[in-house]
C-alpha cells in the first residue's frame, strides 16, 4: 500500500517535470539552493520520502519497492508521466530503483552522493532501533557532522543548524524505516537496465557514501558521467550550491558540453 507524500510544486504547468528528492533524515527544503534556478527551466517537484512528515507514517521496516511505488503514485495524482529526477542520497537510490523499475517514465536521472549498495546492513538496523527507542536526537550529534566538511561546520553554522532542524524534525518510525530500506537495498544487478542518461555526483570528502561508491554506479550504468565536486561532503548541494546547480543544470537540460 502507498504511503502519502508530503511534497511542493514550482515552476510553470507547461514546462517539463523535474522531481528533487532529498537524503533520509532530510526534507524538500535540502533544495532550497537550487529551488530557483529549476524552476526557471521546469516544473519542480519536490518530495519528502515515506514516513518523514507527519502526514503518514507507516510503521516499518520499508523497501526501496515501497519508496519507489509511493513517487509512481503521487506523480499518478498530479498527472504526470513523465519526469527527470534528481535526488540525493537515499532520493539517488530511489532515482535508480525508477529508472530500472519504470524506464518508460523517467527522461534523465541525476544522483548525488549515493550509492547502489551500503553495507553493513547492521549499522543501519541498529541505527533504526536506536531512534525507535530513544528519538531522533538520540543520532543527531553522529550524523549531521558527517554532512560537511569540518571546514564547513566550522563557518556555516546556521546552515548546519538547519540541516540538523530537518533531520530532528522527521518521525523516528519513517526514519528508522528508511535505514531498513537502505540496510536491505542492493541495486547494483539493476542499474545495466537503466536507459536514462545519467549524471552521477559525488562530494569529494563525501564520507557516508565515499567516492567508490559512485564509480560503482558510473561503471554499471550505460553511458553514465561522473562528476566530483572538490571541497564538498555528504550534502554536497547544500555546500557547494552553485558549483552543484551549474553541473545538475547542464546535465538535465542537455546542454552543449554536458556535466562538465
Amino acid at each position: 500500500m502507498t504511503a502519502r507524500l508530503r511534497h511542493d510544486v514550482h515552476g510553470s504547468k507547461s514546462a517539463p517535470v523535474l522531481v528533487l528528492a532529498p537524503s533520509v533524515g532530510t526534507l524538500p527544503e535540502m533544495w532550497d539552493p537550487q529551488l530557483a534556478a529549476f524552476a526557471r527551466e521546469f516544473r519542480v517537484v519536490r518530495i519528502a520520502h515515506r514516513g518523514h512528515d507527519e502526514i503518514d507514517v507507516p510503521p516499518g521496516p520499508y523497501s526501496l519497492d515501497d519508496l519507489g511505488g509511493d513517487v509512481l503514485a503521487l506523480l499518478d495524482s498530479l498527472g504526470v508521466d513523465r519526469f527527470s529526477w534528481c535526488g540525493l542520497s537515499l532520493g539517488g537510490m530511489v532515482g535508480m530503483w525508477l529508472a530500472a523499475h519504470a524506464p518508460e517514465r523517467v527522461d534523465r536521472l541525476a544522483v548525488c552522493c549515493t550509492s547502489a549498495h551500503l553495507p553493513p546492513a547492521q549499522g543501519w538496523l541498529d541505527r533504526a532501533a536506536k531512534v525507535r527507542a530513544s528519538g531522533m536526537s538520540a543520532v543527531a550529534d553522529a550524523v549531521v557532522p558527517r554532512w560537511f566538511t569540518p571546514e564547513f561546520l566550522a563557518k556555516r553554522p546556521g546552515a548546519v543548524d538547519r540541516c540538523r532542524s530537518m533531520l530532528l524534525s522527521v518521525p523516528a518510525e519513517g526514519y528508522a524505516g528508511c535505514c531498513e530500506a537502505i540496510a536491505a537495498m542492493d541495486l547494483r544487478p539493476l542499474l545495466a537496465s537503466i536507459q536514462a542518461p545519467t549524471l552521477v555526483l559525488a562530494g569529494a570528502q563525501d564520507l557516508p557514501t565515499p567516492l567508490p561508491h559512485a564509480e560503482t554506479i558510473t561503471s554499471l550504468v550505460p553511458g553514465a558521467t561522473l562528476v566530483v565536486v572538490e571541497d564538498a561532503a555528504h550534502l554536497a548541494t547544500v555546500q557547494q550550491p552553485e558549483r552543484c546547480t551549474e553541473v545538475l543544470l547542464n546535465h538535465l537540460l542537455d546542454r552543449p558540453g554536458g556535466a562538465a
